[in-house]
Parts: C-alpha cells; structure tokens; sequence
C-alpha cells in the first residue's frame, strides 16, 4: 500500500524550512517514495511593512523551483525524509539580475508517536525533527532574488491527524524553526534599527502553523490548507529601500491541493497545488502553482 508525502511549500520568499512535513501519512518499513515537484512563484506587489505597494524597479518576482524529494519507511512509525531544490530567480523590470543554482539541503525524521483506531476513524500524532543547511555559496544579502537566507535551521514540528471511516479528514501542525546567524559579503550594514560593524548578521527564529481538511478515498485526494508564518522579530523594510535577509517576514497563506494515484499505475502519484498570499508583512502578494510526479517503491515482498 502506497503512501506519500506532502509538499505544501517549496521555497516561496524565504526558502528555508517548508511545509513539507505537516501531513497525517507514514510510508510504510522498505518503503521509498521519491521524485520531483516542480513550483511557480510570482508577485508584482508586496508589503513595506503593513504598507502595501508594488516595485516598478523590478516588475513581476517570479521564483521557479525544482524539488527533489525522497521519503523511506526505517519502520512503519519512523520515517526519514530528504529535499533538495534548484532555485531560479527572475524580474520582469529593472536592471537587477535573477540567480538560479542549487539551495539548501533538508533532512528530518518524522516518528508517529501516538496512534488510536475507533470504530469509524482514526486518531494520530506525530513529531518531526528537521535539519538544512546551503549546498551553495549564494549571497543572502540579495532580496528578494536571493536564493535564500544561507542559514543552518533546526525545526521542530507536532502534527495531529483525524480521519473519518468515509474519507473525510482534518491535519493541524505546529513547527518552531530555529535560524544560525547568516554572513554578507560587506564588512557592515544597517538592520533598520541599528548599524553594525560587521559581516555576521543574528537571524530571528521563526513560528508557523498549518491546518487543512478534505477528503481521500479511491486514489483521490483533495484538501484546503492554511497557512501562516510568523518571524519571531526582525524590522520591516525601510521606505523605499530593498528587503533585508533579516527583516520580519509574515504571512497568511490559502491553498488547494489535489493528489491523485492511478489505478494501473498503483505507485504513482500526480499531485497539483495553488497557494494564495492573504495578506503578509514584509512580503510579496504571490500566487504559487505546484505541480509533481512521485513513485513509491517497495523493497520488501510482504507487502
């Protein structure tokens, strides 16, 4: 029996830790899902602040993503989960120049700790640890075409799952992200509140929650999420000045997603995505398209 893992998001303004441990399945032991997710990300206006405005130096914002992914069932409760983007970065205006190339790789381990079968549903927890760190020598002092932030993050992450006998089911997730300092490629800068004679900049740690409901059934999925981060400090874009890799950077997000598995093709997965920016803080308004083919392997024969 096939199971998949979810990826809510890839690397929108601020590629580091995503949605992607937030779902209620577990690959089974000998089991390895793996492929490829691809994703498009673009704004024309953004938040300077609570301000919001559009940026004619630098037109449309789009962010293109290659996600690969690859999660294994150690034991039917323990999972390890690695990704690894390319990351492409592109203004429709202006004289600033896009960069594209490898961005941070990601591995977590995510454990079904608490588990309880009913009648007609299901009950389940589970907590994940997750590590990345840059495969790539970007610059993080280039929002927003940066690749990222170029930090090592640690995060943390509990999930409740419900599921109802007829399909039916309800996922809410809580992550902390802790973020190393990052560095520039200058000897000082201006944070938007203070001036510092250095190159090491202290990046806020970050908070986010995720919650979805929809149904599966017949190989066919279909679920609403939410989606909200907030960067536990940091100052806000100055007026009329470019975004700072340490600034606070919030959202609300509002997504769709659609997972579908062939049934001549039990493996496989084809999943499609939209995710909306409601509003946000020191952000752009995007609109993000997410498109993936996904295979599950299975290397033990009693299954």
């Amino acid at each position: 029996m096939k199971r998949l893992l979810l990826i809510l998001m890839v690397l929108l303004t601020q590629a580091s830790f995503s949605q992607t441990l937030t779902d209620g399945l577990m690959m089974p032991k000998d089991n390895l899902c793996t492929g490829f997710v691809y994703a498009h990300d673009q704004w024309k206006e953004y938040w300077e602040g609570e301000l919001k405005r559009d940026n004619g130096n630098i037109g449309k914002l789009t962010t293109q993503s290659l996600l690969w992914m690859g999660n294994y069932g150690i034991t039917n409760k323990l999972n390890i989960i690695a990704m690894l983007p390319y990351v492409k970065t592109q203004a429709s205006a202006g004289t600033l120049q896009g960069m594209q190339g490898i961005q941070d790789i990601s591995v977590g381990v995510k454990y079904n700790f608490l588990g309880a079968k009913f009648e007609k549903s299901a009950f389940n927890t589970f907590g994940v640890f997750n590590f990345s760190t840059p495969l790539n020598n970007y610059t993080p002092d280039f929002y927003p075409l940066s690749l990222g932030a170029h930090t090592t993050n640690l995060s943390y992450r509990l999930t409740a799952h419900y599921k109802l006998e007829q399909g039916w089911f309800a996922n809410v997730s809580a992550g902390y992200t802790w973020r190393s300092n990052t560095e520039l490629d200058r000897p000082s800068y201006y944070d938007g509140n203070d001036f510092y004679n250095s190159r090491e900049v202290k990046m806020p740690d970050v908070f986010d929650v995720f919650g979805s409901i929809g149904y599966q059934k017949d190989g066919l999925q279909a679920e609403l999420n939410y989606m909200q981060q907030n960067t536990l400090g940091g100052a806000d874009i100055r007026r009329q000045d470019m975004p700072f890799v340490s600034n606070r950077m919030n959202y609300i997000k509002a997504g769709a997603l659609i997972m579908y598995y062939p049934a001549k093709i039990k493996s496989l997965a084809l999943r499609g995505a939209v995710a909306y920016t409601v509003t946000g803080r020191n952000v752009g308004q995007s609109t993000t398209y997410l498109a993936g083919v996904l295979y599950t392997f299975q290397f033990s024969k009693n299954q």
